[in-house]
């Protein structure tokens, strides 16, 4: 008996810090292949709202077209709504579409979006593949579903979560990212400021993270866990992007690089396929992890790394310690350095809004990040992501002053501090972007630089619009 999936990546407003961006739906494609892979008679189609410009109602007539036994879709937290309206189309159309939902926000308020959303029939938290492999089966058997690892669905008036499932071991064993199901969509993807014109791809080496940031939904999702999948696997899926779907520029989602683990090996089978400061690739990386292997960082700048995103977070060394960082203040200055020194752009992502944070420590933290001079800096709201440390603090404490799911996208102020209103922490991140992109000094030698993309960065980032956004969201 066939079944028919579909995948939708709902209509959403992505941050207008971002610019001109659409990026694949790389956590679709990666579970549309599993389930293609794993499942025998299973019909699959992916849409994509913003790559095929669909709003709502054509969304619904799409869904209607497809006429599908299971509709999925996968979510942060500033997506929340967004994914559970497409629940509620789905059930709309016809009650009998079996509606899931996964991603990091609906693992953790798995109990509590099934509450407030009726529309979703099943969440699968954590790591999707296998459990959602599983779920169908279990489906299309009519089987027990208290067997699926990982699921957590409606029976009856309850809400029942079975035991989590255990984390694929080998990540080399998953297929290559479907791709292939939104080929009439690829040459829609892009980041201008990050790749120009050219096309935008994404691919994960590695998932989770040891390091237990406070703030950080990541390492939690992934069981406290690194796992990499080989350098060689690395490789050839960055090669598979160029080679068969025309990737000028590649973002590896890595939340934790690892220099040590693989950055010497990553080189060589990069250089091996033929790989050159041509092709251009961007990764975030720790600031402790750069420090420490300034041969590594070299050897893959010459294979096309031309971009670090760097976790520099605050200047304040109680700051890191309380949020289990582990890395020292002087880490970044020799992060930075090191990228430099190797032509690598360096993009320092700094947070401000901690509790002790008042106007002179972020005024500081302001003035060490223009002495520390990335080459660009993004500033952030400290954000208490659904399932983090933080979170569970300040749900404690009450000081989610905006509980609006939307807003959870580190450039809206959700909790004062100590000593500020959430109005204050929000104009404080106005005046970190004008400080850093509105000077003139500063706008003009990003404007002239010959980095082109510091220059593309700085003509999106120091615009009108981006600090008239900014300074209405205060």
């Amino acid at each position: 008996m066939s079944t028919r999936l579909l995948f939708v990546e709902p209509p959403k407003d992505y941050l207008f810090l971002m610019g001109d961006y659409l990026p694949p739906p790389t956590a679709l494609l990666a579970l549309g292949a599993y389930a293609e892979r794993e499942i025998d008679d299973l019909e699959i189609e992916v849409i994509d709202c913003q790559a095929e410009s669909l709003d709502w109602k054509a969304l619904e007539k799409r869904i209607e077209a497809f006429e599908p036994d299971v509709v999925a879709a996968s979510g942060f937290t500033c997506n929340a709504y967004t994914c559970a309206k497409v629940a509620e189309i789905s059930k709309k159309i016809d009650k009998d579409i079996v509606t899931a939902l996964g991603g990091q926000h609906f693992s953790y308020a798995d109990v509590e979006s099934m509450h407030e959303y009726p529309e979703i029939d099943f969440i699968v938290r954590g790591e999707g593949e296998r459990t959602l492999v599983h779920l169908l089966r279990a489906l299309r058997d009519e089987s027990d579903l208290t067997s699926v690892d990982g699921l957590t669905f409606r029976h009856g008036n309850e809400i029942v979560q079975n035991r989590p499932r255990e984390l694929i071991e080998n990540l080399d064993e998953l297929p290559f990212p479907a791709y292939h199901l939104l080929e009439k969509n690829l040459d829609r993807y892009h980041f201008t400021m990050m790749a120009g014109k050219g096309r935008y791809m994404i691919t994960e080496g590695s998932r989770g993270c040891f390091h237990r940031c406070g703030f950080c939904t990541q390492w939690k999702h992934w069981g406290a866990r690194w796992r990499t999948k080989s350098p060689k696997r690395i490789a050839e899926d960055m090669a598979r992007l160029r080679d068969d779907y025309g990737a000028g520029f590649v973002w590896l989602t890595d939340d934790n690089f690892e220099f040590g683990k693989r950055g010497k090996e990553l080189a060589a089978e990069l250089k091996a396929r033929g790989f050159n400061e041509s092709n251009e690739f961007f990764f975030q990386a720790r600031t402790d992890d750069i420090a420490s292997h300034p041969d590594e960082v070299a050897k893959l700048a010459a294979v096309g790394n031309n971009w670090q995103l760097v976790g520099v977070e605050n200047n304040s060394p109680e700051f890191l310690k309380q949020f289990h960082k582990g890395e020292r203040v002087e880490d970044a200055r020799k992060a930075v350095g090191v990228l430099k020194d190797n032509g690598v752009l360096a993009q320092a992502m700094v947070i401000i809004g901690s509790r002790s944070d008042t106007h002179e420590s972020i005024k500081k933290l302001r003035e060490y990040t223009l002495d520390l001079d990335p080459e660009l800096a993004i500033f952030s709201c400290l954000t208490p992501m659904p399932g983090t440390e933080l979170y569970d603090e300040a749900k404690r404490n009450r000081w989610l002053d905006d509980k609006n799911l939307a807003h959870y996208d580190m450039a809206h102020a959700i909790m004062p501090t100590e000593t500020l209103t959430r109005s204050e922490v929000q104009e404080e991140l106005y005046v970190c972007y004008r400080q850093f992109f509105g000077t003139p000094t500063r706008v003009l030698k990003g404007l002239f630089s010959s980095n082109d993309i510091k220059k593309r960065c700085f003509r999106h980032l120091a615009g009108k619009r981006i600090m008239y956004n900014l300074r209405q969201m205060i």
